[in-house]
């Protein structure tokens, strides 16, 4: 038998670990009886449980009573699917979904949306570079620097304020070579929660327009914000705007299908048979990777986007996901206003939206947290709202006006 050459991978750098996830594994090995998760991006219910949306239960009653064979779905994945993904998005009476301009292709989530669209735009644009947010979500960084593009950042939080750069962040954008790639968070912003107004959406799309920019929309929390429509309101502006524009979903969070990896890229083309193109060259791009998507979730999704009774189930549902992470807001609010007595600016963890919030809490502070309170953030200062309860709340306020104090 040959022997194994000891120095084979031994160029091979160990890998770190994922922040976030290293941090859940972590708190899982955490002895303590009092300990809280405010770190992964996970919406817990008040009983700090996973839930499963009666409309996703019904949904599955039903596939299970239509059990039969399982081919391979469509490289670009299931239809019913894709066409609820664009009637979600844009709106089923939009002009770009009525004229069938809009490429639509099922993802391995929002991640693997991300990850297609970097593909293709890597290939495509070649010398086109792209702008994140300072900050954005660590695994932008990661997905569009794996797939070859060249990642700079743009102003966007205004740590002195707790707000938005926006005038720094339009500067910036007004200087980019056209086709520059600039990435956006069209709701619920990760990690800040601090998003544009719709007075700053209409700003700034007339500056992509001009500088001829490539928008490339993420939304990953469509509904945990203000609402589903609401929450669109800048990919429809987009949309209205006529400027080609990629669009990256997911139904993991508001659905609560994390494990069924459902997402879906949509690019916003000038006419029908762009989108037949670029949907081509979208398929291709899949075909070269993992060559065809799942069906479980899909089917889950689809027909819960399909039948009339069950999304609207499912509309009430996210709507009441939507009212506990604002009410949790307002009682860690409220926590730290009674014992802080207005020394240190709170209003942020009122104004922003969505599932995180950006605390101001420093990686010491953190740390403190974690070591002697069993309180788990990203060292970041990024909090993970859905992580509150109503009874840990007033122990997490407690704990962090104390550091803050």
């Amino acid at each position: 038998m040959p022997t194994s050459d000891p120095q084979f991978f031994a160029h091979v750098p160990p890998y770190g670990g994922d922040p976030i996830l290293s941090l859940m594994e972590a708190f899982q090995a955490d002895p303590r009886a009092r300990k809280v998760s405010l770190g992964i991006g996970l919406y817990f219910d008040d009983e700090g449980r996973l839930p499963v949306m009666a409309a996703v239960r019904q949904a599955e009653a039903a596939l299970a009573a239509q059990r039969g064979p399982r081919p391979y779905l469509p490289i670009e994945g299931l239809a019913e699917y894709r066409a609820g993904v664009q009637r979600v998005l844009f709106g089923a009476g939009h002009e770009a979904v009525a004229s069938r301009r809009i490429a639509t292709l099922q993802t391995l989530g929002g991640s693997g949306a991300l990850k297609v669209g970097a593909d293709f735009l890597h290939q495509y644009f070649p010398q086109s570079a792209i702008w994140v947010s300072d900050p954005t979500w660590e695994n932008h960084l990661a997905l569009f620097e794996g797939a070859g593009l060249r990642v700079h950042s743009y102003p966007y939080y205004d740590l002195a304020t707790r707000g938005l750069r926006f005038e720094a962040m339009l500067e910036t954008l007004r200087g980019l070579p056209a086709r520059s790639i600039v990435l956006l968070h069209a709701s619920c912003h990760n990690p800040t929660g601090v998003d544009l107004s719709h007075e700053q959406w209409r700003a700034l799309i007339p500056v992509l327009a001009e500088r001829a920019l490539i928008p490339f929309v993420d939304i990953a929390y469509q509904g945990l914000g203000d609402g589903l429509e609401e929450d669109a309101f800048a990919v429809r502006a987009l949309a209205d705007a006529g400027l080609p524009c990629f669009v990256a979903n997911s139904f993991s969070k508001n659905f609560s299908l994390y494990g069924e990896r459902v997402g879906a890229l949509s690019v916003v083309c000038a006419h029908e048979a762009a989108a037949e193109t670029v949907l081509g060259q979208l398929q291709a791009t899949v075909r070269r990777n993992y060559s065809t998507p799942p069906t479980h979730g899909a089917r889950i999704v689809a027909t819960v986007l399909q039948s009339p009774a069950l999304f609207e189930a499912w509309r009430d549902e996210l709507a009441a996901m939507r009212q506990r992470i604002q009410a949790m807001r307002q009682q860690l609010h409220a926590g730290l206003d009674e014992r802080l007595q207005g020394r240190q600016p709170i209003g942020h963890f009122l104004s922003q939206r969505g599932m995180f919030s950006y605390t101001g809490l420093s990686a010491a502070q953190v740390d403190w947290l974690r070591h002697e309170q069993g309180i788990y953030l990203v060292r970041s200062g990024r909090m993970c709202i859905s992580g509150l309860s109503t009874r840990n709340v007033g122990y997490v306020a407690q704990a962090m006006a104390h550091v803050l104090a």
